[in-house]
């Protein structure tokens, strides 16, 4: 009887269990609608003002928009984007794997990193190189909590502090996909010309030096905007996945231990009754 006692409380954990997961999945499922809707509305138009700025850059000189300056590469500052909390299959564990193997190949670089979200900081927060983590960001992610960010970014590389910056976060694919990227964010990069193309001269109204103050800058923030509602899709998406999984392997694991438990209770009851049979033939 201790046994089927076992198996009765076993049966109980796992469908109290499956309730959670089960929970959390459509939980996840109602918020990557909505962070869907965002990414594929935001994405064409990041896609066309990030041309816009490449195009622009390279009609202009070094000296002319600092964010297009091409230095020698001392010091990385890595931008890794996670979120604050687990249960989402592999989503934070594979910014974390490429965020190490990207400090393996800056051999001889003094590579410091930012983190946004919770489990990035966790994961590097003893190598010494973590010099910000910003995870407030994921409880209300809009354009505008992103401009400080933003700023810090482009004032560090302005004022010389870091000589290129990466940010490495997951591009949303789907609800079971999610594509680790690095992108370059600054310097900013310039498209290779075609030979025999050219980038065509541009007219600058109201004038260079405002799109240059104006333009640029609400491009760079736009495009870091874009990266991380990217990633807050993706979450959503691999904790859906994450959570369906679960469930199901739940259910497989409370069919197998019902059918123990049948068994098991089933044995029992032929024992009790053999036992009454034989006391009543000694009878």
């Amino acid at each position: 009887m201790a046994n089927l006692k076992e198996l009765r409380n076993r049966i109980t954990s796992i469908g109290n269990t499956m309730k959670i997961t089960s929970a959390m999945k459509m939980v996840s499922a109602a918020k990557l609608k909505k962070a869907q809707d965002a990414i594929q509305s935001m994405r064409p138009y990041s896609e066309k003002l990030t041309e816009i700025l490449q195009n622009v850059s390279s009609s202009l000189s070094p000296d002319e928009n600092v964010y297009a300056q091409q230095r020698e590469v001392k010091k990385v500052l890595l931008v890794l984007v996670t979120s604050n909390r687990g249960l989402c299959g592999g989503f934070n564990s594979n910014i974390t794997k490429a965020a190490a193997s990207r400090i393996k190949e800056l051999k001889g670089v003094d590579v410091e990193i930012m983190t946004i979200g919770k489990k990035a900081n966790d994961m590097f927060a003893k190598t010494g190189r973590v010099i910000k983590t910003e995870t407030e960001i994921w409880n209300d992610l809009t354009f505008e909590n992103t401009d400080a960010i933003a700023e810090e970014l482009m004032s560090g590389f302005a004022d010389k502090k870091w000589d290129r910056i990466e940010v490495l976060y997951n591009q949303f694919k789907n609800a079971a996909l999610q594509i680790v990227q690095n992108e370059q964010y600054l310097p900013i990069v310039i498209p290779a010309q075609e030979e025999g193309k050219s980038t065509g001269d541009y007219i600058y109204e109201p004038s260079k030096a405002e799109i240059i103050r104006d333009l640029i800058p609400v491009s760079l923030r736009t495009q870091l905007f874009k990266s991380l509602i990217d990633s807050q899709a993706s979450e959503h998406g691999a904790r859906m996945t994450a959570m369906h999984k679960a469930t199901d392997n739940a259910s497989e694991l409370k069919d197998e231990l019902s059918l123990e438990y049948n068994k098991a209770r089933q044995a029992a009851i032929t024992n009790e009754i053999l036992e009454i049979v034989g006391g009543a033939n000694a009878l």
